[in-house]
């Protein structure tokens, strides 16, 4: 069973689904269509399941000011925690930041578009200054273009180096990862067509895991869900990602301080420069009983 956020105490910021839109259809995770089949020289007609894929659009409010900071696609559910996560992979919220996360409720957006648009009010009189606010973009599922785009930025954010004692890490435990991400995933069963991010204990245990037709997005609803359950930072701690490791996966597990990254595919190369710099243990292609480790070796028991 997958970990989610308890209910936070009143001093936690709290998502508020708000009812935006009086009698339209909430976008699920999965979406049922009809297909026709070919198979074997036989034809048929049949329902099929599809990850649904539909626009976030995030905003950011505090004091008098309101502004869009991206839109990105995703697979609804978990939209407060994405929100969060992507929030504070930007240096944007930091915890204890937020004080609301609500859908949109406002008499301009039509109404079927409120539920997938989220505002997140942050403490302080005023929107943060920031120059990853200057610019407004859009991020793909595919793709996965959703952060700064060079080593030098995060310098510029003053993100350090983890600390190096730990944790120790068997290859033991690493070869069971996969196969738990796996078995966790309820509408990777159903669709075929979701990433997932898994959050694990140094044992193999598994804390939480999220899904998303983009990588980067499971990854944010992870941080969010710890951004909000007051469970920043996630040291000691192992991130499982489906697919490859991009820089911004990377950076997104650097803001929130897990120390060790694995994935089933490759590392890009600029995820790799990133985890050298910054201390981090970064595995690829673990499948079965092998893997590569790209760099943070010290972590990894041999």
């Amino acid at each position: 069973m997958t970990a989610g956020p308890s209910d936070p105490p009143p001093s936690r910021p709290r998502p508020v689904p708000g009812t935006p839109a009086e009698g339209v259809r909430r976008p699920g995770p999965v979406s049922r269509i009809r297909i026709r089949e070919f198979s074997g020289g036989a034809v048929r007609d049949r329902r099929d399941d599809l990850a649904t894929e539909e626009p976030l659009e995030i905003r950011i409010q505090a004091g008098g000011g309101r502004r869009t900071v991206a839109i990105t696609m995703r697979t609804p559910g978990h939209d407060t925690e994405l929100a969060a996560g992507f929030l504070h992979g930007e240096g944007v919220a930091a915890p204890g930041s937020i004080a609301s996360i609500s859908y949109c409720t406002d008499e301009e957006v039509p109404p079927e578009a409120r539920h997938n648009t989220i505002t997140v009010r942050l403490r302080g009189d005023r929107l943060p200054d920031l120059p990853a606010l200057d610019r407004h973009f859009v991020t793909s599922s595919a793709c996965g273009v959703c952060g700064t785009a060079s080593l030098d930025a995060l310098r510029e954010r003053c993100l350090a180096p983890l600390a190096q004692d730990g944790p120790a890490v068997s290859p033991e435990i690493l070869y069971g990862l996969p196969d738990a991400l796996r078995s966790a995933q309820g509408v990777f069963g159903r669709t075929g067509g979701l990433h997932a991010a898994g959050l694990f204990t140094p044992d193999g245990a598994l804390m939480a895991l999220r899904e998303d037709v983009g990588r980067h997005n499971a990854v944010d609803k992870l941080t969010g869900w710890a951004l909000l359950g007051e469970r920043l930072p996630l040291a000691g701690h192992i991130l499982m990602v489906s697919g490859r490791t991009s820089y911004e996966i990377m950076q997104k597990a650097l803001a929130a301080g897990v120390p060790v990254v694995c994935a089933v595919s490759a590392p890009s190369s600029l995820a790799v420069d990133l985890a050298r710099e910054f201390g981090m243990t970064l595995v690829g292609f673990l499948r079965g009983e092998r893997f590569n480790v790209y760099a943070g070796a010290h972590r990894i028991e041999s």
